[in-house]
C-alpha cells in the first residue's frame, strides 16, 4: 500500500513538473536563458548520472566520457543531416560519403549503440587496470578519439575539422526532458536490479564479490557499455541544443565538469547527480554571469568585476562545497517522497522539543 502510496506522489509530481515545463515555454520568450538552463540541465543530469553509474555505483574510475559523448553527437549528426543539405556540409569533401539521412529517433538510438560499442573494445584491455590508471587510459581514449574525427582522410563522414550542421535539432523543452527521463529511469530499474547489486558488491571489494561468483570481467564490461550508451544518447542531445558540432567542443574539461557534478551531487546517488547538474548549468550559465561585467555606483567603480571572475568565485563555492560536504549534496542516498515525510516530521518533533 505504502509502495502504490508513492508511486502515485512521484507521478503526479512529475506531471507537475512537465506542466510546469509548458506553462514556462509559454510565458517565456524562446531565447530566454531559464530555458537554456532548463535544456542543458536535463542533458548534463543525463551523462552526470550515466558517470555515476560507473563512478559512483560500480567504483570504476573513467574520464572518457567526453569522448562517448563525441562519438554520439557525430554519429547523431553524421545520419540526421538531410541528403538536399549534405552538398552544404560537406563542401570541402565533394558532399560525403553518406548519402541518406534517417529519423531523429533511429539517430538518437545509433548514436548510444555505437557509443557502447566502441566501449566494448575499448574495455577489452583497459578494464584490466584499476583506480588513476583507467582513468588515464580512458582518459586518454577521449583525446585520441577527439583527434581521429578531426582527421581530414576521415572528411567524407566526420568533415573532418569543419562542423556539422543542418541536421534536426528540438524547440521545446519537453523533448529532451522525456528522452532524458527515460534513460535515466532504465538506469534506475537496473541499479535496483541484481545487475545493480552486483555493481555495488565490485565496488565495495572486489575479492568478496567474485567469491560470491560474480563475474568481474563480465559485469565492469557490463556497466563501462551501458554508462557509454547513455554518455552517447546524451551527445546526440547534446548536438541538437547547440545546433552544430565540432571535435573541438568535446575536450577534456567537458569530462572534469561532468566529474565536478558527479562529486557534488553525491557518488551512488542518482537524484544527486540531477540535482547537481542543474544547480551547475543555472550557476554557471545564469546567477553568476553579471560577475563578468564590470559595475558602476555612481563614479566608483565596483572592484575585481570583470571577465573572468565568475570563474573564480564558482570555484571557490565549489571548494567550500567539497569541503564542508565531503559526501556531496545527497551523499549515497536518493531524494524521496518517504524521506521528505520523515524529515518533516522530524522537523515537528524538533519544534515540540524546544517549545516544552
Amino acid at each position: 500500500m505504502k509502495k502504490k502510496r508513492n508511486a502515485i506522489i512521484s507521478a503526479l509530481l512529475l506531471l507537475a513538473v512537465l506542466v510546469l515545463i509548458m506553462v514556462l515555454e509559454r510565458i517565456l520568450p524562446p531565447t530566454h536563458i531559464a530555458l537554456t538552463v532548463l535544456k542543458k540541465g536535463c542533458i548534463y543530469s543525463l551523462v552526470a548520472v550515466s558517470m555515476n553509474l560507473l563512478n559512483g555505483f560500480t567504483g570504476l574510475f573513467s574520464l572518457g566520457q567526453a569522448g562517448f559523448m563525441l562519438i554520439g553527437a557525430y554519429t547523431y549528426a553524421v545520419l540526421t543531416i538531410p541528403v538536399a543539405d549534405r552538398a552544404s556540409v560537406y563542401q570541402y569533401f565533394d558532399g560525403g560519403i553518406i548519402q541518406f539521412s534517417v529519423p531523429v529517433f533511429v539517430g538518437i538510438l545509433a548514436a548510444g549503440i555505437l557509443a557502447a560499442v566502441f566501449a566494448w573494445l575499448i574495455g577489452l584491455p583497459v578494464l584490466r587496470l584499476k583506480s588513476d590508471y583507467l582513468a588515464i587510459a580512458t582518459l586518454g581514449f577521449a583525446e585520441i578519439i577527439r583527434a581521429f574525427f578531426q582527421w581530414d582522410k576521415l572528411g567524407v563522414v566526420t568533415n573532418g575539422s569543419n562542423m556539422l550542421r543542418k541536421y534536426p535539432t528540438f524547440s521545446s523543452v519537453l523533448f529532451p526532458f522525456i528522452v532524458c527521463g527515460i534513460c535515466i529511469a532504465i538506469m534506475v530499474l537496473m541499479i535496483n536490479s541484481s545487475y545493480g547489486r552486483a555493481f555495488r558488491a565490485i565496488r565495495d571489494d572486489e575479492i568478496a564479490a567474485e567469491a560470491m561468483g560474480i563475474n568481474l570481467a563480465k559485469h565492469k564490461r557490463m556497466a563501462f557499455c551501458v554508462s557509454s550508451f547513455f554518455a552517447g544518447v546524451g551527445g546526440a542531445l547534446l548536438a541538437m541544443y547547440q545546433t552544430s558540432i565540432q571535435a573541438m567542443t568535446f575536450k577534456s574539461a567537458m569530462t572534469y565538469e561532468i566529474l565536478l557534478i558527479v562529486v557534488i551531487g553525491g557518488l551512488g546517488s542518482v537524484t544527486g547527480s540531477c540535482i547537481a547538474s542543474f544547480l551547475f548549468i543555472a550557476c554557471s550559465e545564469w546567477w553568476l554571469r553579471f560577475l563578468d561585467t564590470e559595475m558602476y555606483i555612481g563614479d566608483f567603480k565596483v572592484p575585481l568585476l570583470r571577465t573572468g571572475f565568475r570563474k573564480v568565485v564558482f570555484s571557490i563555492i565549489i571548494m567550500v562545497i567539497v569541503l564542508f560536504a565531503r559526501k556531496g549534496i545527497m551523499g549515497n542516498k536518493e531524494f524521496s517522497i518517504d524521506g521528505i515525510c520523515n524529515f518533516f516530521k522530524n522537523l515537528g518533533k524538533k519544534k515540540k522539543e524546544a517549545k516544552s
